[in-house]
């Protein structure tokens, strides 16, 4: 096997842009998200319940975001090797790695699974509960601005061969071909 391409995103483009980047998409998700949804609810009542369930539910997001890149692993029968660790005394966090090399469809859908898993039911959720989706919009722009690093690593993936495998290396993909 030859390394036919080594993926790190954080020295490819470093580490503020790809966040200054990823609040800007995050946000323009929300307002075009808003602009649509609020013309099709048109007078909506919104419920609120205050700031702390908000916090909570954004707290909480990230996490379930890096769930959901392990699920479609799982489901696949991948060994995944988790390092867990505790930030601030608060709120735990974790890394995944892989144990073995995956196909280019796999690791395609490991990266698009939080954006497609997540995203789309809180899209769908925010068109029929009506007296909450403004909550449902903002939790579907947070995660499509956490997932703009998995969009830029899945398209780095497409424009690999056919016949690759992915590796997981310390700081981001090794693309294998034979």
């Amino acid at each position: 096997m030859n390394c036919w391409k080594t993926i790190n995103l954080n020295r490819q483009f470093g580490l503020n842009r790809i966040y200054l980047l990823s609040l800007l998409v995050g946000m323009l998700s929300f307002i075009f998200l808003f602009l649509v949804f609020s013309m099709v609810h048109q007078t909506g009542n919104v419920q609120d319940h205050g700031l702390l369930p908000l916090l909570i539910g954004l707290l909480v997001l990230p996490t379930v975001h890096k769930l959901m890149h392990i699920l479609p692993l799982i489901l696949t029968n991948k060994r995944v090797k988790i390092k867990w660790k505790i930030n601030n005394r608060i709120f735990p966090t974790f890394s995944f790695r892989t144990k073995s090399r995956m196909s280019k469809q796999t690791s395609l859908f490991i990266l698009l699974a939080p954006a497609v898993l997540i995203t789309v039911p809180g899209i769908i959720s925010s068109y029929l509960f009506i007296d909450y989706y403004v909550y449902f919009l903002i939790f579907s722009s947070v995660n499509l601005g956490l997932s703009f690093t998995d969009f830029l690593y899945a398209n780095q993936v497409v424009r690999a061969p056919r016949k690759c495998l992915i590796e997981n290396a310390k700081d981001g993909y090794d693309i294998l071909i034979n």
